[in-house]
């Protein structure tokens, strides 16, 4: 009998909590939607079922206020603090008089609140909540500092940081991040998180400034590693790789067991084009480093830097520099990926296809893993490719797609299948292939498949014979084997023998890519402005907007020629790949911080 009625209880409970929790959220629709009077019947009647659950009350005082019923507030808080001097009473006491004008009568209570620290610290927390939910900032943080002074162990910087946040106040919202960074190192990366959204890539941004002052400070105070580590991450966000290298080493001197910090700057540099301070890092890892596999990968790099850079009369030493690691270190699996770097060289630079596709057979024959073989098959492809061997390197992408089914490199492998389909002129092909990809899990290769379908399908239906688009895909055929200088003749032929037909913006397009890969700037200028000035609707205006703010922004450092095409991205093209990053450019540009 004792377990039914218990059981009944239980039951009778549930259905009651239940029944208030659809009365508060119907309260809390109504008070969302401005119906107070509503709102207002349904707060009552959960409050005056339980007088005891505060949440009831703080809403039902809500909705008075929303109606001006101040009295009415006034006298329930008055009747509330003769039972229990509970100090949010006071602070909704208070806050209530501040809606009556009553300054005075306001600062009182607010005071008398604060002053119920002196009994227990630690009810900050709980005031200073509270004054917080009714914006009073100042408040709060008058709350936590109180607190804090008569109980030093209590720890209110997260707290007093996000509110000074709030308030704009930066640099104390600075100060008090990296002072509980000193209590808690383990916080810096949740720290870094933080100040992301207020720091931008800008160097001379007013926040930017603020946080380097003071962690420069910490420093010379204080030259623990988690000063360094944040100074290295703010200059990394400035894209001050330089100097960013300057407190890794010092980390590193510190604690000289691992090189991964700085290996990993060293790519984010690499990847930024800031080619010679990445080959400052990358030989720096070469002196430092002991573990063959940071050696080789140095070495790999600091080679694909120097080919970068380098004009064909450096191409022999290159060659040599590679053949000297391969004495070194052989020809095994470990190093796999130099191998790999060097048939690409050898192919494409020193244009000996065939030696190439003979060093990456014998590859082929280590014992690979899957993706490792895939790798160096998709390279071989591509040597065939350079050779116009079609067929040959349609072999070696099918296989990749058989062996790695649905991985990444498998649509690379099928998106190459498109590629060397489209510069055969097997266009229906190549566009039946690239339909598949336009769904690809790489974003990447998502749109490189879609850039190129819609070029197949916008330009395949003028002329039944393909004239223009098959001079098109020799030219880009002629650009991928590095014959910039007869893919820009053709370009100019197309330009000249198909004027107005729709791959005359392509057409532009492809050949200012060229120009600028010649360091031909001012030619490269003239085509994207012509595509801007005659195509400004059509779909590679957006193209042509970005790649000229871009050349003006990091090649011909002429910033403020930047920023209008930047801008009319973001007005003009809100469905653009580039929008979210021109946006920022042009934020970063006017000197916004960028969130």
């Amino acid at each position: 009998m004792k377990t039914i009625l218990l059981v009944l209880s239980l039951l009778v409970s549930s259905l009651m909590f239940s029944q208030d929790d659809e009365n508060q959220k119907l309260g809390d629709d109504y008070f969302k939607n401005g119906e107070f009077e509503k709102a207002l019947i349904t707060y009552q009647k959960l409050y005056d079922q339980n007088t005891n659950n505060s949440k009831f009350l703080f809403q039902l005082i809500k909705t008075h206020q929303q109606l001006e019923h101040y009295p009415i507030v006034e006298n329930l808080l008055l009747e509330k603090l003769q039972r229990n001097n509970n100090p949010t009473y006071l602070i909704e006491l208070g806050y209530n008089y501040q809606l009556m004008d009553s300054t005075a009568l306001a600062d009182k209570y607010y005071n008398e609140a604060i002053a119920k620290i002196d009994e227990n610290p630690s009810y900050a927390y709980m005031i200073a909540m509270q004054f917080e939910t009714r914006s009073l900032l100042d408040n709060a943080i008058a709350t936590y500092k109180k607190a804090s002074a008569l109980k030093p162990d209590l720890n209110f910087n997260i707290q007093l940081a996000r509110i000074y946040g709030e308030l704009g106040d930066i640099e104390n919202m600075f100060s008090n991040y990296l002072d509980y960074i000193e209590i808690k190192p383990e916080f810096i990366n949740n720290s870094k998180r933080a100040f992301s959204e207020f720091v931008s890539e800008n160097k001379d941004n007013e926040n930017n400034l603020i946080l380097k002052k003071l962690l420069l400070k910490k420093i010379q105070v204080q030259p623990d590693e988690y000063w360094y580590d944040l100074l290295s991450w703010l200059f990394n966000q400035e894209k001050e790789y330089d100097k960013a290298f300057t407190q890794e080493k010092a980390l590193y001197r510190r604690n000289p067991e691992s090189l991964n910090r700085i290996v990993e700057l060293a790519v984010t540099t690499l990847d930024d084009k800031q080619y010679e301070t990445a080959l400052e890092i990358f030989n720096y890892i070469l002196e430092n480093s002991q573990d063959p596999d940071s050696i080789l990968l140095a070495n790999q790099f600091i080679l694909d830097i120097e080919t970068t850079l380098a004009t064909e009369k450096n191409y022999p030493e290159i060659d040599k520099k590679y053949k000297a690691i391969f004495t070194k270190y052989g020809t095994y699996e470990q190093t796999t990926a130099l191998q790999l770097a060097y048939g690409n060289f050898v192919a494409f630079y020193l244009k000996q296809p065939e030696e190439a596709s003979n060093f990456l057979k014998e590859t082929l024959k280590l014992n690979l893993s899957a993706f490792q073989e895939a790798t160096i098959k998709l390279k071989l492809g591509d040597i065939l490719v350079f050779q116009e061997k079609f067929n040959e390197a349609l072999i070696y992408y099918t296989q990749i797609q058989a062996n790695l089914k649905n991985s990444t490199i498998s649509q690379e492998a099928r998106f190459k299948v498109a590629k060397t389909s489209y510069y055969k002129g097997d266009f229906d092909w190549a566009e039946s292939q690239l339909k598949i990809l336009k769904s690809s899990t790489s974003q990447l290769i998502a749109n490189d498949a879609l850039d190129l379908k819609l070029l197949i399908s916008d330009n395949k239906y003028d002329d039944s014979l393909h004239v223009a688009l098959k001079l098109y895909s020799k030219a880009d055929l002629m650009a991928f084997q590095n014959k910039n200088e007869e893919a820009i003749a053709l370009l100019d032929k197309i330009l000249t023998e198909h004027k107005g037909e729709s791959i005359e913006d392509q057409a532009l397009l492809k050949q200012a890519q060229l120009f600028e890969k010649l360091k031909q700037y001012e030619k490269a200028i003239v085509n994207y402005q012509m595509i801007i000035a005659n195509y400004k609707d059509d779909i590679l205006a957006d193209d042509a907007y970005y790649s000229l703010a871009e050349l003006y922004n990091n090649v011909l450092l002429e910033p403020e020629k930047a920023k209008p095409l930047y801008e009319r991205i973001i007005f003009d093209h809100e469905d653009s790949i580039y929008f979210v990053e021109a946006r920022k450019k042009f934020r970063m540009l006017r000197g916004d911080t960028i969130n």
